[in-house]
């Protein structure tokens, strides 16, 4: 891409909250190279994220950039990325929407796995005894992040009143359908505002939870901790 566009477009489709950080940088009145907050980036790896911030505005400029994505950008951050020439689509998921719900589940709590732990973005202790508080009303259906270590789930899989399911497709295609009295439960992450147009109404019974201070492990800077936390906002 550096080396020149021949493309009529470029498009850029990601659901992930990486498509905000995204475009905030994007519309930085500064040049910010594109790199992933909690990723370890060599020199060059910045290099290259600058380039990649010259190259995506150039075509921004050409009206050649389009990003699409289900996440909710607010009004304020669209105008900037209009008077730049960013173009930006936003869907709902709408063809999975139509698609028939493969799989039901009958315990009344549905817990969506963070991989903030393995990341090591948050201690492993005070995520077990969430875990354990919300088995201790009634039983609860885990579903693994696909980040998550063995070791940690061997220790989920002994609470008491939790049953782990496999992993299989993405989450947005499993807990389509809400049984009367069922609710999910998820820490900050890109499945609730994924999630919430998926289940319609029943979105009312997603409950996400924020991630409380003393969760932080001392290596997760505030910048990451409020990027990560903006899926509670969208």
């Amino acid at each position: 891409m550096l080396a020149g566009v021949k493309a009529k477009e470029i498009i850029i489709i990601d659901d992930g909250l990486a498509t905000l950080a995204l475009i905030k940088q994007l519309i930085s009145d500064s040049p910010a190279p594109l790199v992933r907050a909690r990723a370890k980036n060599s020199a060059a790896r910045v290099a290259m994220g600058l380039a990649t911030w010259h190259r995506l505005r150039q075509l921004a400029r050409e009206d050649r950039l389009l990003i699409v994505s289900a996440l909710f950008v607010d009004a304020a951050t669209r105008s900037k990325m209009a008077d730049l020439g960013i173009k930006f689509a936003q869907h709902k998921f709408e063809w999975l929407a139509t698609q028939p719900v493969a799989e039901s589940f009958a315990e009344p709590t549905l817990l969506i796995g963070s991989a903030m732990v393995a990341d090591q973005l948050i201690h492993e202790q005070p995520y077990l005894q969430w875990i354990e508080g919300i088995a201790a009303d009634g039983p609860v259906a885990y579903f693994p992040h696909r980040r998550e270590t063995p070791e940690l789930l061997e220790k989920i899989s002994k609470i008491d009143q939790v049953v782990l399911k496999e992993h299989t497709v993405p989450i947005e295609m499993r807990p389509r359908v809400l049984r009367p009295g069922q609710e999910i439960r998820a820490l900050p992450s890109t499945v609730i505002p994924s999630l919430r147009p998926l289940l319609g109404p029943d979105s009312r019974y997603l409950y996400p939870q924020a991630v409380p201070d003393h969760w932080w492990t001392e290596g997760t800077d505030l910048e990451l901790r409020e990027h990560l936390s903006s899926s509670l906002k969208v």
